[in-house]
């Protein structure tokens, strides 16, 4: 069979066009001796937009495919496609239909809710990137863009607190706190309000290193799990903190990630300081 010269379809959505873009060039590839181009419009809302879509495609007769979750829209654009004698194919009405029926109840009906989910999906995969270049103070640059900035001594659960958070949206960058060196000049350069300290009680944290050390095979008597060395770290980090006293601080003795999380969420939701995911 020739190739037909010049053939168009008309992509037509309420949101991006992407999904039926994609199902019909997957459908195209069973058409493969076919010459056709696409014409893709978006974010089609009223009839008149219908309308003047579909006077455009009865010059060449070209094939509507369409996904528009409104009811109403579908029904006009069917109309005005079976009056002009244009070709139409409807992508998502019958599967609208049978989910509803399987269901027992009747589609939102919202316009452009795929792409608001898809939004949202890249903004946290971001967000997860942005954590884990900046997690343990690995990574200075672009802290201006952190959602939320952790400070903390050693195994206070700054790195898993953050991916936690990371994967509700948020991007966080944690940074240590290690006696005798000064916090880097870029946290202070931020908005405050969006950098919080944590601490724990000392038997607490002393056992977490204990155990930790023994996962390790490492000696467990060292300066790294010594109450009195824990006891020097955790002050030095309340010193900080008091000079810094616009930094809440949150103890996470005995507490579940999840309650931390909860705890630093609210705070932050008070300060009208949660990202658009979250």
């Amino acid at each position: 069979m020739k190739p037909t010269v010049g053939r168009r379809v008309i992509i037509v959505s309420d949101g991006t066009g992407e999904t039926a873009a994609q199902m019909t060039k997957a459908a195209m590839v069973q058409f493969s001796d076919q010459n056709i181009f696409f014409t893709r419009y978006k974010n089609v809302r009223n009839e008149a937009q219908i309308e003047a879509i579909c006077e455009d495609a009865q010059i060449q007769k070209d094939l509507l495919v369409y996904t528009i979750v409104s009811p109403q829209l579908r029904a006009f654009l069917l109309t005005q496609a079976r009056d002009r004698q244009i070709p139409c194919v409807d992508l998502i009405g019958p599967l609208l239909a049978g989910l509803a029926g399987y269901f027992g109840y009747e589609p939102k009906s919202i316009a452009g809710l795929l792409h608001d989910v898809n939004e949202r999906y890249f903004h946290r995969i971001d967000a997860m990137e942005y954590t884990i270049a900046h997690d343990d103070g690995k990574e200075m640059n672009g802290l201006d863009k952190a959602d939320l900035v952790i400070l903390g001594i050693s195994r206070t659960s700054k790195t898993p607190l953050s991916m936690y958070l990371s994967h509700q949206g948020w991007k966080v960058a944690n940074i240590p706190l290690i006696t005798g060196f000064e916090i880097p000049k870029e946290v202070f350069a931020i908005d405050q309000r969006r950098v919080v300290g944590l601490t724990i009680d000392v038997q607490d944290l002393a056992m977490i290193r204990r155990a930790r050390l023994e996962r390790l095979g490492q000696d467990k008597g060292g300066e790294y799990a010594d109450p009195d060395k824990v006891n020097q770290e955790i002050e030095y980090a309340n010193q900080i903190f008091r000079k810094n006293r616009r930094w809440p601080i949150f103890n996470v003795t005995g507490k579940a990630l999840e309650e931390t999380a909860s705890e630093i969420i609210k705070l932050m939701a008070s300060r009208r300081l949660t990202p658009p995911s979250a």
